[in-house]
């Protein structure tokens, strides 16, 4: 009995996380309404009170848990893996309502308090460890620093999704990530890998 209401609370919790990522990405923070996203995940209030104190740590939630379900290397491998990660993530942009729900409450962090940075550290930690590879593999520029230049890249890949967001819905994403790509790699990379490192939209799809 422990373990199906172990189980049924699990269901619950994933469910209003769901629910509310896509409401979060049709409305916003501040369109989304409480009594949407429960009825959307089918659960009672004091179900989702269980799980969460308010919309805010309810929306934290959907930033923190993004990448949950997205399938991402379990090793880093250096710069290949790197652009392929980025694509791999254009094309969820497209596709998976939590992740893109998740990456819009943390772009937009103004609405209703929700303050958390976590996410950025993360995913910066992620590019720093396929860099940390790519420098064992003698892929990299000596002048770069693994860190700083992680860093650089989560905010360009944010500033450039936002942007598709905006001109057309991220429909043109993948394209413009590699045009990201076309500049940045020349930066940080030597010739020899440049060269030989596949930078292709259909990763986006493939990946």
């Amino acid at each position: 009995m422990a373990r199906q209401r172990q189980e049924r609370a699990v269901r619950t919790r994933d469910a209003l996380i769901q629910a509310a990522a896509e409401t979060f990405d049709e409305n916003g923070f501040s369109g989304a309404g409480i009594n949407r996203i429960l009825e959307r995940a089918g659960v009672t209030p004091g179900a989702m009170y269980f799980h969460f104190k308010s919309k805010e740590d309810l929306a934290r939630a959907v930033i923190v848990e993004q990448a949950a379900a997205l399938r991402l290397p379990e090793q880093p491998s250096g710069i290949q893996q790197l652009v392929n990660l980025t694509l791999y993530l254009a094309g969820e942009m497209q596709r998976n309502v939590r992740f893109r729900a998740g990456v819009r409450l943390a772009v937009d962090q103004t609405e209703g308090g929700v303050q958390d940075f976590t996410v950025y550290e993360w995913w910066g930690e992620k590019f720093r460890q396929e860099l940390l590879a790519a420098r064992a593999r003698d892929e990299l520029l000596e002048d770069v620093d693994e860190a700083e230049c992680a860093r650089v890249l989560v905010a360009a890949y944010t500033g450039t999704q936002l942007m598709s967001q905006l001109s057309t819905g991220r429909a043109d994403l993948p394209q413009q990530i590699v045009a990201m790509w076309r500049y940045l790699l020349p930066g940080i990379a030597r010739p020899r890998t440049v060269s030989r490192v596949t930078v292709d939209a259909a990763l986006s799809v493939a990946a």
